[in-house]
């Protein structure tokens, strides 16, 4: 009788954990502002997929990226960089990513400010989301680097920050996404002028970890790409700068792996 009391309760532990799927979100923005354009997200993949979709992230992408590595969340939604760091060391793998766009990084000045090209920036504090923020921080500062511009790095935690920061003249420049930008407040931007935008790369990624059986992972990746079916859903995609969702896989992510990047390989030490 213990023993089938044992087992009662151990089914019952293993359906709440497979019924709950914690989705993370990499902080681009204020956690508030993130909640507002992903809840909604996940309550309809909620309602689709019969699982309770838990929205998480974090205040800072560093606070995020540890508690990506301690392996905190079912489902994340996260820059190119680290989906190929978090693939290799965690095993994370792509499902989806957004449809038929590509990651732009720029550099934003302010729209009065007498810079007119990069090599203005050189001996300036320019700020940044964070080091390993992809094409807002990796991207433009490899570039700089490689015109020989000499610049100072500082870095206020998320896309907004960085907006927010050089609109109100805290520094003369700054580095973001194109998608952020346009989805930042227009009281803000319309403070700014895009100096320079990067090449073209394969966008964030929507990974699972491997401990999602296959049945809960192509649940969501349908719900995913079927959003933009009901106009509530085109709506909702339309809050975070998506026009809709397509399936992945984890060879879209080559032309980050050929940049190798190496930013985050401190975390493997701590």
């Amino acid at each position: 009788m213990r023993y089938c009391w044992f087992v009662f309760i151990w089914c019952m532990s293993s359906f709440a954990w497979a019924s709950t799927l914690s989705f993370g979100v990499v902080p681009q923005q204020s956690p508030e502002e993130l909640a507002k354009r992903w809840v909604p997200i996940l309550e309809n993949l909620s309602e689709t997929t019969g699982f309770s979709i838990e929205f998480h992230t974090a205040t800072t992408i560093p606070e995020f990226e540890q508690r990506v590595l301690n392996g905190e969340y079912d489902l994340v939604y996260m820059n190119p960089y680290h989906y190929t760091f978090f693939h290799q060391q965690l095993g994370y793998v792509a499902l989806a990513k957004q449809k038929d766009q590509k990651l732009q990084g720029i550099i934003v000045v302010a729209n009065e400010s007498p810079i007119k090209s990069i090599q203005d920036l050189d001996g300036k504090s320019l700020a940044f989301p964070s080091p390993a923020a992809f094409a807002a921080t990796i991207i433009p500062q490899a570039l700089l680097k490689k015109e020989g511009i000499n610049i100072e790095s500082q870095y206020v935690s998320s896309h907004d920050s960085v907006y927010l920061n050089v609109a109100n003249g805290f520094f003369v420049a700054g580095g973001g996404i194109k998608r952020t930008f346009d989805n930042a407040p227009k009281s803000i931007t319309s403070q700014l002028r895009i100096l320079w935008e990067s090449p073209s790369f394969t966008p964030h990624a929507f990974a699972y970890h491997p401990r999602l059986n296959p049945a809960q992972v192509s649940a969501v990746q349908n719900a995913l790409i079927n959003l933009v079916q009901t106009e509530k859903g085109r709506l909702q995609l339309q809050a975070i700068g998506f026009s809709g969702i397509e399936a992945a896989q984890d060879s879209d992510w080559d032309d980050i792996r050929e940049l190798d990047i190496q930013t985050l390989s401190h975390l493997l030490k701590e």
